[in-house]
């Protein structure tokens, strides 16, 4: 009796999941977790030359950073402290520096794309100076 009651539950469960739609049973699963942090693009993490086209003429520095695994980026832009977000090879950052030529400090934004030979080619403002920019690592 006890071994046929077992067998008509396992029938009816069975029958229950295989003529439930697909939607339902991927709604009632755990949902898929993130990508790890620890697959966080680390490619930003290293020393960069950046050279900016300003309508003054080209102007380089130099800079270190390093990503976290939620795409939290820290480090210098010549030996001032940098901040931003790295995620998706997507560079945001926003930080004080002193522009010692213009006597002034201000805000510097950079907004980048890491594209595949790892170059960053993007914009930036300074106050009231835009230019775009090419980032690289440094030959060793």
């Amino acid at each position: 009796m006890k071994n046929r009651l077992l067998a008509v539950l396992a029938t009816a469960l069975t029958a229950l999941v295989l003529t439930t739609p697909a939607s339902l049973r991927a709604q009632a699963a755990p949902a898929a977790q993130d990508k790890p942090a620890a697959d966080q693009d680390k490619r930003i993490n290293g020393k960069w030359h950046f050279v900016f086209d300003t309508s003054g003429g080209d102007r380089e520095a130099n800079a270190e950073f390093t990503v976290d695994a939620e795409g939290n980026v820290t480090g210098t832009w010549e030996k001032a402290p940098a901040t931003g977000t790295y995620k998706e090879g997507h560079l945001l950052m926003a930080f004080d520096v002193t522009a010692e030529d213009l006597n002034e400090t201000a805000t510097l934004h950079l907004d980048g794309q890491m594209d595949d030979s790892n170059t960053i080619t993007g914009t930036s403002t300074f106050s009231s100076y835009d230019a775009t920019f090419k980032a690289t690592h440094p030959k060793p």
